[in-house]
């Protein structure tokens, strides 16, 4: 069944032709139509309507149909070119079939003739769209896929981070790192609740400007961090949304995610661009992910200290 996406051009110098193809053959069938009259006329119009069939007469005046069948393959268009000519022109025609036409009909043209030419030629051009948009499909599974591999792999070397590395400042610059690889963005930031619960330290952060850089490991706030925490949810914010917060003058979107322990949360990991793109759920799923793992280092951490102080308070002479 004909689409109204497939498109047809009939060049032809015999305006009666065009009458007949465009008009009473192929146009109530509910193909979209174009006609040119000469040979630079249809380059033109093959340049810009860029036909799937292009139906030409091989007496066309200017550039014959022989001559935009080798256009076209100079070009590298992919239009199908169905030939036309007065009996008596095999000759002609079987030229035209060396340089790549698809069909051949002869003059005076046949109403039927036309559309069975057309139909089979389009069958070609359905089949070709339908192994290009199958090799697409196929082609976008296998990022998608290359790029769950890649998340997959980065994940499993951040969980092989939280157990090989003791130093706690070099862990949260892997999980920051992890952070912008997992979101492909220019900068982020840790902030974890300090021993009174009260404030938030910088513990690690990247592409940030040097005055905020140097409060590592000193309180900082964000402007957004404290409603994450309060709410234990993490928030994608991107223009309006992000303007009436402190960190508006430092990024155009954000994704800030709680790191949580059960019901405690003990501090958020953020990531932002410097220009406004909004940001996915995937992205911010993978985010939450590495803030699993922050999370995990955090209580790791939090446990060996208590370890050392029951240990110190059971030294000879402690207390």
């Amino acid at each position: 069944m004909p689409k109204p996406s497939e498109k047809i051009l009939i060049a032809d110098e015999d305006p009666d032709v065009l009458d007949l193809v465009a008009r009473q053959s192929l146009g109530p069938l509910g193909y979209s139509m174009a006609t040119a009259s000469n040979g630079p006329a249809a380059i033109q119009r093959i340049m810009e309507f860029h036909p799937d069939i292009v139906i030409a007469s091989l007496t066309l005046l200017g550039i014959s149909a022989k001559e935009i069948l080798v256009a076209l393959r100079a070009r590298g268009l992919e239009s199908l070119v169905i030939v036309t000519a007065p009996e008596g022109q095999e000759k002609a025609a079987l030229q035209a079939f060396r340089l790549g036409a698809k069909d051949y009909l002869s003059k005076p043209l046949r109403e039927a003739e036309v559309v069975s030419s057309v139909e089979r030629a389009l069958s070609e051009v359905r089949l070709r769209k339908e192994r290009e948009a199958l090799a697409l499909r196929l082609s976008e599974a296998n990022e998608q896929l290359e790029h769950r591999v890649r998340e997959l792999t980065l994940l499993y070397g951040i969980g092989k981070a939280i157990v090989s590395l003791n130093h706690l400042d070099r862990l949260y610059d892997r999980l920051m790192e992890g952070a912008r690889y997992a979101t492909g963005t220019e900068m982020g930031w840790l902030l974890q609740r300090d021993d009174s619960g009260r404030e938030l330290l910088l513990r690690s952060q990247h592409g940030l400007p040097q005055t905020v850089a140097a409060k590592l490991n000193q309180p900082w706030d964000d402007g957004v961090a404290p409603l994450v925490l309060a709410s234990g949810e993490g928030l994608r914010l991107a223009g309006e949304g992000l303007r009436r917060f402190k960190i508006a003058q430092l990024c155009k979107s954000v994704i800030v995610v709680p790191i949580k322990a059960k019901s405690e949360c003990l501090g958020v990991i953020s990531v932002g661009h410097k220009e406004a793109r909004e940001f996915s759920e995937r992205e911010q799923a993978m985010l939450e992910a590495v803030a699993d793992y922050a999370s995990i280092a955090m209580i790791n951490a939090r446990l060996f200290r208590e370890l050392e102080n029951r240990a110190a308070s059971k030294r000879p002479g402690a207390g």
